[in-house]
């Protein structure tokens, strides 16, 4: 087996981050959306970059249920490759297939901030180690920060009212093993940049919290958001 230190080498570009980010007219980051299923994470993190493009900032969303259809797709979603490959390649819901799901995301969004993007990613992310392993990856490569960690807090009560894929009725059955919140855990942030009363505030309220608090950052420049030009 070929010695990987021999052969991969860190190519420097031309191009560098603060020259995107210069031409951006704004800071690249990652703003890091985490809480139970159904505490509205997708829902304010959508009104988030819908905000911010009407301002000009240069965006990107990811979304956990989105990667799973395609750069972490399931076992079953790959099998028309080959059962081999499904199984080496496709992520479930295990810890360790968890684990590996954000580790995918985090470096895939440490790219999408280093081309200047305000990158959100709206994930689950239950568990606290693997949310600080991307927060080393983001702030590493980082003019500044780079890493805002928010807590979308919904009480568990809140999250099954709504449910709207029927996941906590389906895990109260017994028909879903493993659900977070019901039989694994969610561990919360110690210390998230932000954190969202998601039961008691609207999508519209807690997303202008965000982008005020990015633009106390200098992450997003001017009172209104806007660009420099």
């Amino acid at each position: 087996m070929a010695d990987e230190s021999v052969n991969i080498t860190w190519h420097e570009h031309l191009v560098s981050r603060q020259t995107r980010e210069q031409t951006n007219g704004h800071r690249g980051c990652v703003v890091w959306f985490t809480g139970l299923s159904g505490s509205g994470k997708s829902t304010v993190a959508n009104e988030v970059e819908h905000r911010l493009q009407q301002r000009g900032i240069h965006t990107f969303l990811l979304d956990g249920d989105n990667l799973r259809h395609g750069l972490n797709a399931s076992p079953q979603r790959l099998q028309e490759r080959g059962a081999d490959y499904a199984e080496r390649f496709g992520l479930g819901f295990g810890a360790a297939d968890r684990a590996e799901n954000i580790r995918r995301v985090g470096e895939v969004a440490q790219l999408f901030a280093s081309a200047g993007l305000v990158t959100l990613t709206a994930f689950v992310s239950p568990y606290r180690a693997d949310r600080d392993r991307v927060r080393q990856v983001v702030e590493a490569g980082a003019t500044g920060g780079g890493f805002v960690e928010i807590f979308v807090d919904a009480p568990l009560e809140v999250c099954e009212t709504r449910d709207p894929k029927g996941l906590y009725k389906q895990a109260r059955a017994g028909k879903i093993k493993g659900f977070t919140g019901i039989d694994d855990p969610y561990e919360p942030p110690l210390n998230p940049e932000l954190v969202l009363k998601a039961g008691a505030e609207t999508p519209d309220r807690l997303a202008a919290t965000v982008i005020g608090y990015l633009q106390s950052q200098d992450i997003l420049p001017g009172k209104d958001g806007a660009p420099r030009k």
